[in-house]
């Protein structure tokens, strides 16, 4: 039986204008009485969660929630279980990679929260979806051992993809590197991303790998994917996730999450 399910948010329990459709609420809440854990597993600060986990009443102390791609881990009350974070040394790092390659930058500090040099379409957006306010600041005096949890490189696909192409080789060395969207381009600690916050997840609650089920589109869900007993891929995830998925559901439009809990919760089928 299956006790955890890790839902993606943007792509995955979320339709494309941003909501949770009344079938899916229902489902979730059907899956929950049945004693299954909902956990959302995404790139998004808690802050940009909070308005989801009210709707679903995911808020209770026994809740949880991988924020940052799972570079925090904590209860939905913001009790911690795990937190992963890069320093200000790496920030100033990728910025300098930033400035070469000529891309907007953005990042998440513990401490001022969304930080930018300066503002663009995208760290507008950042902070829209996410409700949360932008601090401008420069990267050159942020103190090398300043908490940030996460860098983004965030421009057009037409410039960020060829971008990427210019990246040394290095900074795969040093950094977990991934599109989380098409103008997103992220950077965390080597020891972040979702399958591993799962990972911590499930040992901190005594729930098994072969007993969680992950659902995700994009490359930041991969690792939970991979990890997950049951990795399931989005109708709209990209060929990768598809092929490392051990079921394929429908889109994020057509109710895909309630096909998954009514085929491996709610039916005795696994």
């Amino acid at each position: 039986m299956y006790k955890l399910l890790a839902l993606d948010m943007d792509g995955t329990l979320l339709t494309t204008d941003k909501k949770v459709s009344k079938n899916t609420e229902a489902a979730i809440k059907a899956a929950e009485k049945k004693g299954v854990k909902i956990v959302l597993a995404s790139g998004r600060p808690l802050d940009g969660l909070n308005r989801y986990l009210e709707e679903l009443d995911l808020i209770k102390g026994e809740d949880y929630v991988l924020s940052f791609n799972g570079g925090l881990v904590q209860n939905t009350r913001g009790k911690i279980v795990s937190k992963v974070c890069l320093k200000g040394n790496d920030l100033k790092n990728i910025y300098e990679i930033s400035k070469k390659l000529n891309v907007n930058i953005h990042a998440f500090s513990a401490k001022d929260g969304l930080i930018t040099p300066k503002t663009s379409q995208y760290t507008e957006y950042e902070a829209t979806m996410n409700g949360i306010d932008i601090t401008i600041k420069d990267f050159n005096e942020v103190d090398d051992n300043e908490d940030i949890i996460k860098v983004m490189m965030i421009d057009p696909q037409e410039i960020l993809d060829p971008a990427i192409k210019e990246l040394p080789s290095e900074i795969y060395e040093k950094y977990s590197v991934f599109k989380s969207a098409p103008y997103f381009l992220e950077f965390t600690h080597k020891e972040v991303d979702k399958g591993l916050g799962l990972k911590k997840l499930g040992e901190y609650l005594g729930i098994k790998q072969e007993e969680i089920i992950a659902c995700g589109d994009a490359g930041n869900d991969l690792s939970m994917v991979k990890y997950a007993g049951l990795g399931v891929a989005m109708g709209n995830a990209t060929e990768e996730i598809k092929q490392a998925a051990n079921f394929i559901t429908d889109s994020n439009d057509e109710d895909g999450i309630v096909r998954v809990i009514e085929k491996f919760i709610l039916s005795e089928s696994k």
